[in-house]
Formats: structure tokens, C-alpha cells, sequence
């Protein structure tokens, strides 16, 4: 029940205030793309080079003490109109999706990532990838400390796009483990 709780926390944390201001606004204008974007930070040619290299960037960036992070690094992985999607089971015992963009992202896990030590990290992977698209099905194991036992486990879904030069992260989405809702045994190996 703990671990639940925690989860639930998790989710709505990063993307509750994000629900209420969405229903307060109009639609807003499509965000900048790549090309266009001058103010967005240039990636490490590492981080970007290779699927390998992204995913375990992804992963890099958001993982550490309680502290700060190095957003630049991560809004550098995205695409500016990149999009983050937690899939939350309500109380009720149905589910929704709350999504995020990068910035979205930032303003709220930087407050979380201030309070808690976070570590992430890829328990197994698999790939699909045709021409200049990837999709990446990563299942992680999460931790306060780098060494406890994970409080959480799920799968990330990474889509991914290739302009010739460079990987850029289009989304995230991700289901968290569950006693209705196991990890199975193809997707830990």
C-alpha cells in the first residue's frame, strides 16, 4: 500500500498542477519545432550519437542525490515539443494519462528531485527500429539510494527520431508495476 501510495504521489506530483492548468487555458500554439528552436540547449554529441547512448542519457539525467539536475541536459535529449506520459491507475480502478511536455517535465520533478534521491535505471530493453524511427520498450527498476532494493518498477515506451544527425526523444510513456499488473517475464530479460 505504501509503494502504491508513493506511486500515485509520484504521478499526480509531476503532472496534477499540469491537468488544472490545462482546463483553465485555450488551446495553446503549437510549440517551436527542432529547426526553429535557437533558444532550446544544443545536446552533447555522446548523449545523442547512438539509441544506446540516449536511452542511457535519459536515464543519467534524472537519476541522483536530492538536488539539483542538469535540466539543460534533458530538455537537449527532446525534441522542444517532446511530450511525457505517466499512465495512473485512479481509486476507482480505472486509468488515465497525464501528459506532459518537457518544460512541463522540469517544473515539476525539479521541486520533487530537490526533496528525494531518485535513481532509475534500465533492468532490460527492446527495440523495434525502421528507418529514422525507434521505439524503445525499457523497463526500470527505481530507488532513493543507489544500492536499496527498487520501490518501484514499470516500463518506459521511448519513441525516437533520427534527423540525419543526431537521436532526438519524441515521448515517454510509462505504466508502473502493479500487483494487477506484473512486469512480464519477456519484457525483464
Amino acid at each position: 500500500m505504501k509503494l502504491r501510495t508513493l506511486q500515485i504521489t509520484l504521478c499526480l506530483l509531476l503532472a496534477s498542477p499540469l491537468a488544472c492548468a490545462a482546463q483553465e487555458k485555450k488551446a495553446a500554439p503549437d510549440p517551436p519545432k527542432p529547426d526553429s528552436a535557437a533558444s532550446w540547449p544544443a545536446a552533447d554529441p555522446k548523449d545523442v550519437a547512438a539509441l544506446d547512448s540516449i536511452v542511457a542519457a535519459v536515464y543519467d539525467v534524472i537519476s541522483g542525490p536530492a538536488g539539483e539536475r542538469n535540466w539543460d541536459r534533458f530538455r537537449s535529449l527532446f525534441t522542444p515539443d517532446g511530450r511525457l506520459i505517466p499512465v495512473v491507475k485512479k481509486p476507482d480502478g480505472t486509468f488515465t494519462h497525464h501528459t506532459l511536455g518537457v518544460e512541463d517535465y522540469v517544473k515539476n520533478g525539479a521541486e520533487y528531485f530537490r526533496k528525494e534521491g531518485f535513481y532509475e535505471r534500465e533492468i532490460a530493453r527492446r527495440t523495434e527500429q525502421f528507418g529514422q524511427l525507434a521505439v524503445v520498450f525499457t523497463t526500470y527498476a527505481s530507488r532513493h539510494t543507489p544500492d536499496e532494493k527498487p520501490f518501484a518498477r514499470g516500463i518506459n515506451s521511448m519513441t525516437f527520431y533520427n534527423d540525419g544527425k543526431r537521436w532526438y526523444c519524441l515521448s515517454i510513456i510509462w505504466d508502473s508495476e502493479r500487483a494487477d499488473n506484473p512486469i512480464p517475464d519477456k519484457y525483464l530479460k
